[in-house]
């Protein structure tokens, strides 16, 4: 073999190694439970409380009522309600790198929902992700965090969703481009990176852990937007819950990182914010995280939302490094003090107009303490990807303390003035400034 074939033959085969090592890397990831220490147990023979199906405080009630109670859990009717629609008729818009996937409907309608499906077709895509005829499904609907469901819980879900009104509701189809429109592919996806087996108890954990892993890792699902993912679009679990960027929203760090995460959160701010979306100098819920409260976490059981905090503490703290510390203190009250107006005029003007009287000059929220800037993540993130969305959609959601409104301005004001906003109040109130553009904020736009 002459040099030259000798050097072509080296480099070849030195990118197939590499290229091998990679795919070995990915596919040979932790699972997300495999963090913990421990012995995992099929669930018959665990013997302490059963982690799965619904609480206590529902343990005697009908399966239609046990099923919605694990159909919130699950957050059924986010995903597959589309904006304005009728709830579970399908048709919200997933849009990707890659194209748009439209959520099927599930109402009990014959021809277009889940009406004429079996109870082995329901536990086959909840489980599998394999659909009644066979085809594989795309996990935008998490069947890998689904699998761990048991049947008898996956059940009741169908019958709760079967009780449910028939809506005749045609979903749009999906435009995915080349190779992603391949729904074969999704085969081999799921020979990859869906464990295809139902919950196993952590014998050397408590209780109460196991019933908030199932609830984080099968029902809830909360990986699928706060993990990051790999090349092949499955969880990188090796960096499990530090936050990432899912459909034009950035879902935050909820590892145990004091600075980045919620390490530096009380119990008692975890639970409140998971029941009702906000916490005390902590920040207010919006976008998915929003309606992950409002259609799921809020209709839990106290003991299940701490069941949750109590998994999410044993997570190693992963840090976020463009993610700074919240600013804790208030602005100055006078808005000729703190930020130089002058480095940012047309931002000034926008929240003079249109902010201040609700949040005030200092980020304090005279009128309420859901308008306080004040230690707000979404504020304190140099990104200042969530702040532009809800500026762009508003937000409106219901608390125990009633509605809380914020108009949407994305029709007010142009993608140069909302970054111009972003930018002063995450310069005002945040511990970092942004530097958002117009180009950003009309990429932001198209995510909705």
């Amino acid at each position: 073999m002459n040099p030259l074939r000798r050097i072509v033959v080296i480099v070849i085969g030195t990118l197939i190694l590499v290229a091998l090592v990679g795919f070995a890397w990915i596919v040979l990831a932790p699972g997300p439970m495999e963090f913990a220490n421990g012995r995992h147990v099929d669930l018959a023979s665990y013997k302490g409380a059963n982690p799965t199906g619904v609480p206590a405080e529902l343990a005697q009630a009908d399966l239609v009522t046990r099923g919605e109670y694990l159909a919130r859990a699950a957050d059924c009717e986010s995903c597959h309600t589309a904006k304005g629609g009728k709830a579970f008729a399908g048709g919200l818009a997933f849009k990707l790198p890659f194209g748009t996937i439209y959520s099927p409907n599930i109402t009990p309608d014959m021809q277009t929902g889940i009406g004429a499906w079996t109870d082995g077709d329901f536990l086959s895509a909840i489980h599998k992700g394999v659909g009644r005829g066979g085809e594989p499904l795309y996990p935008a609907f998490p069947y890998a965090a689904y699998t761990y469901l048991t049947d008898a819980d996956g059940l009741a879900i169908k019958a709760y969703l079967f009780s449910l009104k028939p809506v005749h509701s045609i979903v749009p189809e999906n435009t995915l481009s080349f190779p992603y429109n391949q729904r074969w592919l999704m085969t081999i996806w799921s020979a990859l990176f869906n464990p295809d087996h139902r919950f196993q108890p952590n014998a050397t954990q408590t209780a109460q852990w196991n019933r908030g892993a199932y609830l984080v890792e099968g029902l809830g699902h909360c990986g699928e937007c706060h993990t990051p993912r790999n090349l092949l679009q499955a969880l990188d679990n090796r960096h499990k819950f530090s936050g990432a960027i899912t459909s034009g929203w950035r879902a935050y760090n909820i590892t145990a990182d004091r600075t980045s995460g919620i390490g530096a959160w009380s119990d008692d701010e975890l639970v409140q914010f998971l029941s009702t979306g906000h916490a005390e100098g902590r920040g207010v819920a919006a976008g998915p995280m929003g309606e992950a409260v409002d259609l799921s976490l809020r209709h839990l059981t106290q003991g299940d939302i701490k069941a949750i905090v109590a998994y999410l503490r044993t997570i190693r703290a992963i840090a976020t490094p463009d993610l700074p510390a919240p600013k804790t203190t208030p602005a100055p009250l006078a808005p000729k003090q703190g930020v130089v107006a002058d480095a940012n005029p047309m931002g000034k003007h926008i929240f003079e107009g249109a902010c201040a009287s609700c949040h005030d000059w200092n980020g304090a929220g005279p009128l309420t303490t859901y308008a306080t800037l004040t230690g707000n993540r979404s504020v304190n993130d140099p990104q200042a990807i969530n702040l532009a969305q809800i500026v762009i959609a508003g937000t409106r959601r219901q608390t125990p303390h009633g509605s809380v409104f914020m108009p949407a301005f994305g029709q007010a004001y142009s993608d140069a003035e909302i970054a111009a906003v972003a930018n002063y109040v995450t310069a005002r109130f945040g511990a970092q400034p942004s530097a958002l553009t117009a180009a950003d904020v009309a990429q932001l736009r198209r995510m909705n």
